[in-house]
């Protein structure tokens, strides 16, 4: 019996292990990272190359970094017809209002729903599912109407005009945001506000002293998302905002160097690319420890 169960085991021992067992291993998962980490790099890593090429194609990139050339950048920034420098300026402001503006509203819509009873709040849940199903590029020609007729009465909400752009931005992100957080909401004991209308306090104090501190991850999250959304979006952009230079942003402004077969200059285009990234990837790694409890925190609800 003895002598079996030896022979089995040396049998199981001598076996080769299966894949699964292999890419479970930490050399396998070493391996998985390195893979993955390549995989998403080299289309950065391309692009810097690219605007490092003094040539305007992409082709003469194809080896990376065989020359480096800051002429790209000096053309970018001195670029008389094409402002960069404005672009970058409008580009920040409308992102990070649109972010600021979101955090804010989608926060006392979810402590709304999330510590009130009131009549409609079933289906108001029920309405902010359902508006995330649509995407915003659904309602482009609405909104393009809509706008042409507000621009009649209120210019500072008419086409071209930036304000008019962040106002779009709000209603198209606070649906999915607010159910976002509400989620979170939910994971804070209502012990906490009870125990605070014990000692006098009102929703307001509740929200702003007690709350907010409390949910600070998902707020970062949904800033962070807001943000990098609107910083990089180009449809609804180039419909508000027309081709005008001094109220373009940069997905508006940097596609004019590559909009015809006369005129491309990807090398331009790759340093704008560089240069336009640089806030999203500072902004993501300040925000970076928020961005895993904010993500979890509130899906088991």
């Amino acid at each position: 019996m003895s002598t079996a169960t030896v022979t089995s085991a040396s049998r199981g021992a001598n076996r080769p292990t299966s894949f699964s067992n292999r890419l479970n291993s930490e050399w396998g998962r070493h391996l998985l990272g390195i893979v993955a980490v390549v995989f998403a790099a080299f289309p950065l890593v391309y692009v810097l190359s690219a605007s490092l090429a003094p040539g305007g194609t992409l082709t003469g990139s194809n080896k990376l970094f065989s020359q480096i050339d800051f002429s790209n950048y000096s053309r970018l920034l001195s670029d008389p017809v094409r402002p960069y420098g404005q672009w970058y300026l409008n580009t920040l402001v409308i992102a990070a209002v649109t972010a600021a503006l979101t955090v804010f509203l989608g926060a006392l819509a979810s402590y709304s729903f999330s510590r009130m009873r009131f009549k409609g709040r079933r289906g108001g849940l029920l309405s902010l599912m359902l508006i995330q199903m649509f995407p915003q590029l659904l309602t482009v020609v609405a909104i393009f109407l809509l706008l042409t007729w507000l621009g009649d009465i209120y210019p500072v909400l008419g086409v071209g005009s930036r304000m008019a752009l962040i106002m779009v931005y709000l209603g198209g992100a606070l649906g999915a945001n607010t159910y976002l957080m509400y989620g979170f909401f939910n994971t804070v004991p209502q012990s906490l506000d009870e125990a605070a209308r014990v000692d006098g306090a009102g929703h307001a104090r509740i929200f702003f002293t007690l709350i907010l501190p409390l949910v600070a991850p998902i707020l970062a999250v949904v800033g962070l998302l807001s943000f990098i959304g609107s910083f990089t979006e180009y449809v609804v952009a180039s419909v508000i905002l027309g081709a005008d230079p001094h109220t373009s942003t940069l997905a508006i402004g940097l596609y004019q160097y590559v909009s015809t077969e006369t005129s491309s200059n990807w090398g331009i285009f790759a340093a704008g690319a560089v240069l336009a990234a640089l806030p999203p990837m500072v902004l993501f790694l300040w925000l970076q420890k928020y961005i895993v409890s904010g993500l979890t925190g509130g899906a088991v609800k």
